[in-house]
Order: structure tokens, then C-alpha cells, then sequence
């Protein structure tokens, strides 16, 4: 027989999650694999106490061509990137985002492998914050009869959503 511990008090939870900040980021790359695709968007919006507190929207040059079948998934097309900064002068400020706040990602071991080889690659250090899959979340918290699917747009729907967040791939 195991013991179970007492449930523990709203005062011994640690920190109350109004005093949390959540980084909630989302980014566009030119494929699937951290190892070998580049950011060509990225997309992060800090916010403590249900109120935004920063955000960054930004094209990003990836030092490549977009596939095609890229273009269609994302919308993002080369010449867009034309002028967009290069990840080196966007990391830093994502990465100064991250730090003190638990990251939010939808299907989040995509996006946390880019940013983290996009630190290897520039020699910055990954800021190591917590993180949070909400498609993780979704499928341990959602039975598959009441929602089959964990796309972000179909989580969307499912919840009313309004406006239905643009959707890609991942």
C-alpha cells in the first residue's frame, strides 16, 4: 500500500501564477529540422497577471531560399525576407524575453530546438526557462472523443476562439 501525501495548500504552491511571466512565442523557419532549417519568423508576446508586458514581431532573413512547398505552408515568401533583419540582431532580444519567464509554445520541442541551435550557432547561452507544449497540454487535459485533434486552429475552434489564430504547419 502506498501513502499518499496531503494536498497541499494554495500557500505552499510556490509562486501564485498571476506573479508568473509567460513567454508565449511561436516561430516560422524554413523547415522541419533545428539542424538544418533556419527562423524566418519569429513571434513573442510576454505577458504577467493577464496583461502584456512586451512583445517582438519580426521577419527574419535565414541566409537561405525559402522552399516553395514552405511558401505555401507559411505564406512567407523570399521576397519578403529581402530586408528582414538577420537572427543575430533578433536573438538577443527573444533571448532577453525568455530569461525570467517560463516559455509557451504550441508543439514547443520545435520551436525550443531552433531557438536553442540558433544559440549554438551564434554563441549566445540558452537561457534554460521552464517550458510549457500547450499541444502537450492539450492532449493530456482533452479527451480525443470531445477534440481528435490538438492543431492549434482546431484547439481554436474548439474553445471559441474569435478570431481563430492564422495557423501554419506546426
Amino acid at each position: 500500500m502506498t501513502s499518499c501525501s496531503p494536498q497541499l495548500t494554495f500557500d505552499e504552491l510556490g509562486t501564485p501564477l498571476r506573479d508568473v511571466t509567460f513567454c508565449v512565442v511561436d516561430l516560422e523557419t524554413t523547415g522541419g529540422s533545428h539542424r538544418t532549417d533556419a527562423i524566418t519568423e519569429v513571434g513573442a508576446v510576454a505577458v504577467r497577471g493577464g496583461s502584456r508586458i512586451s512583445e517582438l514581431g519580426t521577419l527574419v532573413d535565414p541566409g537561405v531560399r525559402v522552399p516553395a512547398d514552405i511558401t505555401r505552408l507559411t505564406g512567407i515568401t523570399n521576397a519578403m525576407l529581402h530586408d528582414a533583419p538577420p537572427l543575430g540582431a533578433v536573438l538577443p532580444s527573444v533571448l532577453d524575453m525568455l530569461r525570467g519567464s517560463v516559455l509557451v509554445a504550441h508543439n514547443a520541442p520545435f520551436d525550443t530546438g531552433f531557438l536553442k541551435a540558433a544559440c549554438e550557432r551564434l554563441d549566445r547561452p540558452w537561457p534554460g526557462p521552464p517550458v510549457l507544449c500547450t499541444a502537450r497540454l492539450a492532449r493530456a487535459v482533452l479527451p480525443h472523443a470531445e477534440c481528435p485533434s490538438v492543431k492549434l486552429g482546431t484547439l481554436a475552434r474548439h474553445f471559441g476562439s474569435v478570431p481563430p489564430p492564422r495557423t501554419t504547419g506546426h
